[in-house]
C-alpha cells in the first residue's frame, strides 16, 4: 500500500491542483502494491491514473509541462528529466519508419487490450544510424504523444574506471523503470553494448555488458527504453534479442531534405527558392544540418531586412556544414 510520505504527497497535490504530481505519486503506488503481490490492485489503479489522464489531455495539443517527477538521491547524478511537447508530424521521417513509430504508440495507448490478450506492447526501441537523423528527437516524440517524462541517461557519469560501480548504477536505473513510468534513452548505448568479441575488449567491461543485458531481460515495468547508436557495428550482437524493435534511420532522400527545409522555413518566405539548386547543395546532409542551414539562411535574410530566403544564401548555407560519411545512393535520394 501507499507509504505516509506518498499519502501526504497525494493530499498536497490534489489540494494544490496539480494533476500531473498526483497521478505521478498514483502510478509509483501501483508499483509498489505491484512488487508487493496485489497486481489486480495495481492493475485498476494503472487504468483509472490513465482514463484520467485522457480526460484531462484529450482537448489538448500539449499537456502541462510540469516537472512532477525529478531524479533524487544518486540518480540525479544519473538521469536527466524533460518534458517534450514535439509529436509525430514534427518528424520528418520516412514512410517505413513514421509508420513503424506510430504503431509503437499504437501498441502503448492500447496495452491493457493487448493485455487481455496476454500481449505486451512493444517497449523496447533500438535506434540506428547517422548523426543527426532524428534518432533523439524520436524518443523526444515517444515521450510528447504518450505523455510521459523523458529520462536521458548520462553514460558519462554511469561509467566509471571500477565497473563494479557502473552495474549498481545501472541496476538504480533500472529499478526506477518501475518506479517511474517514462521514456529512458540510452544515448550512444555502444558504450555500455560493445560486442564482447572485440580484441581488445577486458572482462570487467564485458560484466557490464552482461548486467546491461540481464538487467534489460528481467525488466518488466511499463517505461519505454530507447538505446540510441551511430555505431551499430560495435554493438555486441547480442542486445539485439533484447529490443521488440529496431529501427534504421538514415540520411535524408531529396524528398525528406525538402521536408526538413519547408518545415524550419514555414514562418519565410521561400516560393521563390531553385529547388534543384537546393537539393543538390542539401545531399550528404543530415536532418539536423539541413535544418541548422536553413536556420542560418533565414538569419542572413532578417538581418539583411527581407523576410524572403534567397536560394543563394540557403545554398551556400548548405554547403558550409560538415558531410555525413554515410553514403547516400542516386535511388535513395530521389525514392528513400
Amino acid at each position: 500500500m501507499a507509504t505516509n510520505d506518498q499519502l501526504k504527497a497525494l493530499v498536497k497535490s490534489h489540494a494544490d491542483g496539480d494533476d500531473p504530481q498526483f497521478y505521478a505519486v498514483a502510478m509509483q503506488v501501483a508499483a509498489k502494491a505491484a512488487r508487493s503481490g496485489q497486481s489486480k490492485f495495481a492493475q485498476d489503479l494503472r487504468d483509472l491514473v490513465e482514463d484520467l489522464r485522457q480526460r484531462g489531455t484529450g482537448s489538448s495539443r500539449v499537456a502541462s509541462v510540469v516537472p512532477v517527477t525529478q531524479p533524487r538521491g544518486e540518480l540525479s547524478s544519473l538521469l536527466t528529466v524533460s518534458y517534450p511537447d514535439a509529436r509525430v508530424g514534427d518528424l520528418v521521417l520516412s514512410d517505413d519508419l513514421g509508420e513503424r513509430l506510430r504503431h509503437v504508440l499504437l501498441e502503448q495507448r492500447q496495452r491493457d487490450t493487448l493485455a487481455r490478450h496476454g500481449l505486451r506492447p512493444a517497449r523496447r526501441l533500438l535506434l540506428i544510424g547517422p548523426p543527426g537523423t532524428g534518432k533523439t528527437s524520436t524518443a523526444r516524440v515517444l515521450a510528447a504523444e504518450l505523455g510521459l517524462p523523458l529520462f536521458a541517461i548520462r553514460l558519462d557519469t554511469i561509467i566509471t574506471k571500477f565497473m563494479g560501480e557502473t552495474a549498481a548504477k545501472l541496476r538504480l536505473i533500472f529499478d526506477a523503470l518501475v518506479e517511474t513510468r517514462g521514456v529512458y534513452l540510452f544515448d550512444e548505448v555502444d558504450a555500455l553494448a560493445g560486442d564482447r568479441a572485440a580484441a581488445n575488449d577486458v572482462g570487467e567491461i564485458r560484466r557490464v555488458l552482461n548486467s546491461f543485458l540481464q538487467f534489460l531481460e528481467e525488466d518488466t515495468s511499463e517505461s519505454v527504453v530507447v538505446a540510441a547508436t551511430n555505431h551499430p557495428q560495435l554493438l555486441d550482437n547480442a542486445l539485439y534479442r533484447r529490443f521488440d524493435t529496431v529501427m534504421d534511420f538514415t540520411l535524408p532522400n531529396d524528398v525528406g531534405a525538402q521536408a526538413v527545409i519547408r518545415n524550419r522555413l514555414a514562418h519565410f518566405h521561400i516560393s521563390n527558392l531553385s529547388w534543384p539548386r537546393v537539393l543538390e547543395a542539401a545531399r550528404g546532409l543530415s536532418h539536423a544540418e539541413i535544418a541548422t542551414a536553413a536556420e542560418n539562411a533565414a538569419k542572413r535574410g532578417i538581418l539583411a531586412g527581407r523576410t524572403r530566403v534567397l536560394t543563394g544564401d540557403l545554398v551556400s548555407a548548405l554547403e558550409e556544414r560538415p558531410r555525413s560519411l554515410a553514403p547516400v545512393t542516386d535511388a535513395s535520394r530521389r525514392n528513400g
